[in-house]
C-alpha cells in the first residue's frame, strides 16, 4: 500500500515554519550568529596587559564585515517575495540564485524554499537532493526535517533497495525535529498563540511521520503510540493517521479500538472516508464476534 495523501494543514505548516525560522529572532538565526565565548570570558579576567593583548589578537583575527552585494540581495528578495503557491517561479528563481551564488549568504534559506516548492510539485528526487543541501548548511532546519521525514514513509516502495535506509533517515529527521521544536524560543514576529499553533502543528507532523515509519516496519505498537500523539490535538488530526491506526489495531485483533479509529477517519471528508466506513463496520462485527484480547 502506498500512501500519498497530503496531510491536513501541511501547506500551512510549511509556510509558517519557514516564515518564523528565517526571521531575525529565530532559533536558527540565533545559533548561526552567536559567537563562541572568548578565553577571557571562560577563564576569568587576566591582567590588564593580557586583556589588551587578547583584544588586539582578536581584533586582528576578526574578519572584516562581509560586503553587501546589491545584486545578490535583489536576487534573494525576488525569491523570498514569491508566494509559496507559485512553485514554478520559486524553483526558477531559487535555482538561478544557487547557481550564481554557490556560496551565497542565503543558500540555506533558498535550498529550504526549493525543498518545499519541489514537494508541492511532487518532484521528490529533486526535493530529497535539495533537502540534503539545506540540512548540510543548517542541520536544525525544522521545516525540512519535518517535511522530508513525513514524505519518506508516505512514498515507501518495499522493492526499492534504498527503502530501509530512507526510513532510517526519516526517523532520524523526525526525532531531531522534535528536539529542535522543544528548544525553540518564540520569535518576535509571532504572537504566543501563533507560536503555540506552529509548534503544535510541527510536533503533530513529526509524530505522524514517525508513526508511518514504524508502520512500514510493522512495529505496530510503537506506531500506534506515535499516531496517538499526532492525533491528540483536535486541530491537527488527519484521516490517514486514523486509517493506519485502524489497520494496525485490526492486525493486533484489538477490534473495538480499530472500529473507533476507523470511525474517526470516516468522519473526515476525503478519499479515505468510504473505505474507513466499510472497514469500521467490519471491525465492529469482528469485535462483537471475538473476545477482547488479554492484556
Amino acid at each position: 500500500m502506498t500512501l500519498r495523501s497530503i496531510r491536513s494543514g501541511l501547506t500551512t505548516l510549511v509556510v509558517l515554519l519557514a516564515a518564523f525560522l528565517l526571521a531575525p529572532n529565530s532559533f536558527a538565526h540565533y545559533q548561526q550568529n552567536t559567537p563562541p565565548s572568548s578565553p577571557s570570558t571562560q577563564a576569568g579576567a587576566g591582567s590588564q596587559a593580557q586583556q589588551q593583548t587578547q583584544k588586539e589578537t582578536q581584533t586582528a583575527a576578526s574578519p572584516a564585515p562581509a560586503k553587501v552585494d546589491p545584486e545578490e540581495e535583489a536576487a534573494y528578495k525576488a525569491f523570498s517575495d514569491t508566494k509559496p503557491e507559485d512553485a514554478d517561479k520559486r524553483i526558477q528563481l531559487g535555482e538561478q540564485y544557487v547557481q550564481k551564488y554557490p556560496s551565497g549568504k542565503y543558500d540555506a534559506q533558498v535550498y529550504q524554499g526549493l525543498t518545499t516548492a519541489e514537494y508541492s510539485k511532487q518532484d521528490l528526487s529533486k526535493m530529497y537532493a535539495d533537502a540534503d543541501k539545506a540540512l548540510a548548511l543548517n542541520p536544525d532546519d525544522v521545516t525540512v526535517l519535518v517535511l522530508v521525514g513525513w514524505v519518506i514513509p508516505h512514498n515507501y516502495d518495499p522493492n526499492d533497495l534504498a527503502a530501509e535506509s530512507r526510513l532510517d533517515k526519516g526517523e532520524k529527521y523526525e526525532k531531531h525535529a522534535l528536539e529542535v521544536l522543544a528548544a525553540l524560543p518564540k520569535p518576535a514576529n509571532l504572537t504566543d498563540e501563533q507560536f503555540a499553533k506552529v509548534k503544535a502543528q510541527g510536533e503533530s507532523q513529526a509524530h505522524s511521520g514517525l508513526g508511518l515509519i514504524y508502520f512500514r516496519r510493522q512495529d505496530y505498537d510503537q506506531s500506534i503510540a506515535e499516531l496517538k500523539k499526532s492525533t491528540a490535538d483536535p486541530a491537527n488530526q488527519d484521516a490517514t493517521d486514523y486509517y493506519v491506526m485502524g489497520v494496525e489495531l485490526t492486525r493486533l485483533k484489538r477490534y473495538s479500538e480499530s472500529a473507533d479509529a476507523f470511525q474517526k477517519c470516516a468522519a473526515m471528508p476525503g478519499g479515505l472516508q468510504d473505505r474507513c466506513k466499510q472497514m469500521g463496520a467490519d471491525a465492529r462485527k469482528q469485535a462483537a464476534a471475538s473476545p477482547a484480547p488479554s492484556k
